[in-house]
């Protein structure tokens, strides 16, 4: 019981917590960066729909009954995680790179044991290594997006 009592408070706390953030980013980081960001959160919020039909991985915790228990993760952390990570490594490929894997592979080997030692989610057929590469794509599609963004809008560093 106390292991839900963190989950159904983590969750949240992590969304907020993200959010708090956004007035550290600069006005022009956001506008800049908040669309390519946006349109991905889109991406993985699709693919959460898929894994839950395929069974790729499950959260066992929600914050509202209408949503599901990866809400908060998109929304709050990927989101402004994106950003911030675009706004330090834009137009340095191979930092944008390293980063990405940095982070991801803190979260994969780390956070999603302690998600599942909380009660909140676990993989079920998708083995780290193979979440491991999703990210990978996710981030390259992350930055294809902003490139052409900012081919198409023109938009100045």
């Amino acid at each position: 019981m106390k292991k839900l009592k963190v989950a159904k408070a983590l969750l949240p706390a992590m969304l907020v917590l993200s959010w708090l953030t956004i007035p550290l980013l600069g006005k022009k980081a956001i506008k800049r960066y908040l669309p390519a960001s946006f349109l991905m959160a889109i991406v993985v919020w699709l693919e959460g729909k898929l894994a839950k039909k395929r069974k790729w991985w499950w959260y066992y915790v929600k914050i509202h009954p209408k949503l599901t228990g990866g809400f908060p993760l998109i929304w709050g952390p990927f989101l402004i995680g994106s950003i911030w990570i675009l706004r330090f490594t834009y137009g340095k490929f191979k930092w944008y790179v390293l980063l990405n894997l940095v982070v991801d592979t803190i979260f994969t080997y780390k956070f999603v044991d302690m998600l599942k030692d909380l009660g909140i989610a676990s993989l079920v057929r998708l083995k780290k290594y193979q979440l491991s590469i999703l990210f990978f794509v996710k981030s390259l599609l992350l930055y294809g997006f902003q490139v052409i963004r900012e081919k198409i809008g023109k938009i100045e560093p």
